[in-house]
C-alpha cells in the first residue's frame, strides 16, 4: 500500500463527530422510516392501480365491495314465445351446408328439397357446399329475420329432423341449413312391380 504524505485534511479535530468526510454514526431506529416509506409507497401505488382498473374495466369488482344491483332496463322476455306456423316458401333462397363426413350429402338433401317444392325464387336451393366443420352432431336450421321462422320450421318437417334458430351468423342466406350426424337420409321408395 503507497504511503502518501500528510496534509491538511488529515488532522481532524477530536471534538468533531464526523466518521470519514462527511458521515456521523447512523442513528438507532433509522431504518424502520425507510420500511415505512417504502410500505406507504406501495400501498398508495396499489389503491391507484385498482381505481384505474376499475374506471378503465367496468366489469371489474373487488369481492369484498358490494355493488348495488342495478335493475334491468328492458322489458324481460316471456318464457314462452308463439311460434310461427311451419310452411313451405318456394320464394325463399336456402343454403344447405354439410356438417358430416359423408360425401355428397348436401347435395343429396339439397335435391330432395327441390322434389318437395322448395325452389328457392327460381334459383333452386342455393349453395350446396361442406359446413367448416365436419363433426356436427345436430342438424340446426337458421333463418336471417322473424318472418322466416314459419319457413324454417317447414323446412324442419320437411328435413324430419333438426331445430330452429334466428341467427345473423350466415348474413348471404336467408335460410342456411346445417347438417348433423342426427340427418340421416330417407330411403328411396320403389314402384311396386305389377
Amino acid at each position: 500500500m503507497a504511503n502518501f504524505p500528510k496534509d491538511r485534511f488529515d488532522e481532524l479535530p477530536d471534538d468533531l463527530q464526523r466518521v470519514g468526510a462527511h458521515r456521523a454514526p447512523a442513528r438507532r431506529g433509522r431504518g424502520w422510516i425507510g420500511v415505512g416509506w417504502s410500505v406507504l409507497a406501495t400501498l398508495v401505488l396499489v389503491v391507484a392501480g385498482v381505481f384505474a382498473l376499475s374506471v378503465i374495466n367496468d366489469d371489474f369488482r373487488l369481492p369484498f365491495v358490494q355493488a348495488e344491483e342495478e335493475e334491468p332496463s328492458f322489458a324481460p322476455i316471456p318464457s314462452e314465445l308463439p311460434d310461427a306456423e311451419p310452411v313451405v316458401d318456394p320464394e325463399v333462397s336456402i343454403t344447405v351446408l354439410n356438417g358430416t363426413p359423408m360425401a355428397g350429402l348436401a347435395t343429396t338433401v339439397g335435391d330432395e328439397l327441390v322434389a318437395k317444392g322448395w325452389t328457392g325464387a327460381s334459383l333452386g336451393i342455393g349453395s350446396r357446399a361442406n359446413a367448416a366443420d365436419r363433426d356436427i352432431d345436430d342438424t340446426i336450421v337458421y333463418y336471417s329475420s322473424a318472418e322466416l321462422e314459419g319457413a324454417a320450421r317447414g323446412l324442419v318437417i320437411d328435413l324430419g329432423v333438426g331445430e330452429v334458430r334466428l341467427s345473423a351468423d350466415y348474413p348471404n342466406s336467408p335460410i342456411t341449413i346445417v347438417l348433423g350426424a342426427d340427418f340421416r337420409l330417407s330411403a328411396p321408395t320403389e314402384a311396386p312391380e305389377g
